[in-house]
């Protein structure tokens, strides 16, 4: 099954992190895949990400802090091994973050009802 949100389905790595336990995304990556889990974070959870990871699409310690925060929030663990969430974006997150955007995508481009005009997530028409 491909992700299927615009955000995150024409990344390659990101399409792999939903097949391959080897292309698990963890702190230190950097990347356009990295820049890409954390636009999805900060639009999803407002998440707070230092500017600096942010410039250098890294995966450091706000991008850890903000998919963990990300993954309690919604009890993302992997019952055979885990008791509590962690800092990785694995299948299961990268999948969930999907769900998510992909919903976003979708309302963000709904039409206003009293317009008729789309309004970007935020504005008010």
């Amino acid at each position: 099954m491909p992700l299927f949100s615009a955000l995150l389905r024409p990344d390659a790595k990101l399409q792999a992190c939903l097949v391959r336990d080897a292309s698990h995304v963890t702190k230190g990556a950097a990347g356009e895949h990295v820049g890409k889990i954390q636009t999805a974070l900060i639009i999803i959870d407002n998440a707070q990400i230092n500017k600096a990871e942010l410039r250098a699409q890294t995966y450091g310690d706000s991008t850890a802090a903000a998919v963990l925060a990300y993954k309690r929030a919604r009890k993302i663990i992997n019952p055979k091994y885990q008791n509590q969430a962690d800092n990785i974006v694995g299948k299961m997150t990268i999948a969930a973050l999907d769900k998510e955007m992909l919903k976003y995508e979708i309302q963000a481009n709904m039409p206003n009802a009293c317009s008729g005009k789309s309004s970007p997530a935020g504005v008010l028409a």
